[in-house]
């Protein structure tokens, strides 16, 4: 296992993923044409795999703008109302529609649950720049969490 720390827990990429080419899972989109969200918590309770956006944070750079450090971070978002959610995607290209210049880590859905609750997260935000956006919440969040333990 490989593993990215995020603020506060290391989300850990199961060598099960070393082969992942980035796609979706196929049931992402009948769930979505259904629009229904049974179908879409049914998919997230299986441990589907979804990918952790991993972005580089500049530490500190000289005046000259040469010599700089940096370190890599997950990524989360602060709403309007003050609520904090990881960010995840269902596939390479949603999460290249919304950063093309951040790493995917293929992680399992109760492990990047179980982080945005240690990191006092609402919430993880999946495929936010769409085309459809859903978010990971309440008492689902808890129990996804839950399968981490």
């Amino acid at each position: 296992m490989t593993s990215v720390e995020g603020g506060g827990r290391d989300i850990k990429t199961p060598t099960e993923f070393s082969g992942d080419d980035g796609g979706a899972d196929p049931r992402w989109a009948a769930a979505f044409a259904s629009d229904n969200a049974e179908a879409v918590a049914h998919i997230l309770r299986s441990g589907v795999r979804l990918l952790v956006p991993i972005v580089a944070v500049l530490d500190e750079q000289d005046r000259a703008g040469g010599d700089k450090s940096s370190h890599m971070a997950s990524v989360s978002i602060v709403q309007g109302d003050g609520r904090r959610g990881l960010l995840a995607f269902t596939s390479l290209s949603t999460m290249t529609r919304w950063n093309a210049e951040a790493r995917p880590v293929p992680a399992r859905v109760a492990d990047i649950a179980a982080a945005a609750q240690e990191e006092g997260a609402e919430g993880v935000l999946v495929d936010v720049a769409g085309p459809i956006a859903f978010a990971i919440d309440g008492e689902l969040l808890v129990e996804l969490a839950r399968r981490d333990a």
